[in-house]
């Protein structure tokens, strides 16, 4: 199919934008509004980590466990999506996780990463909008979340 390059161009910037949102909620926002992201059989899905999480509900529940003392920024780039038709597309992009439990204000000293690793996306247009059909975790470096202590 011969795609009209705006039409590709706003396909893909579309698919970055909910990457961007997908962080932005998780970091900023009610992290369990991610579940808004995915299409309504969506999967988030860490293969290493053995989990497996489908469809919205089960999505808001897990991304609404965070701790409610979790500090946490990431800092995504490298996106690069690939528009396969007018409703489907896949993704790629990089990311690190700067992330404390216990936090209860202000500044901390800068450390080291999480967590680092790249999203595989697969997204599908629903009704005029495009939303993650899946997005799987793939995570080369990651250890524990550090614990802040009393202050």
């Amino acid at each position: 199919m011969a795609w009209d390059p705006v039409e590709r161009l706003l396909a893909e910037r579309a698919c970055e934008r909910v990457i961007i949102e997908f962080v932005r909620r998780l970091d900023l926002g009610v992290p369990g509004s991610v579940a808004e992201l995915f299409t309504p059989d969506g999967v988030w899905a860490w293969p290493e980590g053995g989990r497996r999480v489908e469809g919205r509900a089960a999505l808001r529940e897990y991304f609404d466990s965070r701790p409610a003392d979790r500090l946490s920024r990431r800092m995504s780039t490298n996106i690069l999506v690939d528009v396969a038709s007018a409703d489907s597309a896949s993704a790629t992009s990089y990311f690190a996780t700067y992330r404390v439990d216990g936090y209860t204000g202000g500044m901390l000293p800068p450390r080291l990463p999480a967590n680092i690793g790249h999203y595989e996306d697969s997204f599908r247009k629903v009704e005029g909008t495009w939303l993650l059909a899946s997005r799987v975790l793939v995570l080369p470096f990651g250890g524990p979340t550090e614990r802040l202590g009393s202050r």
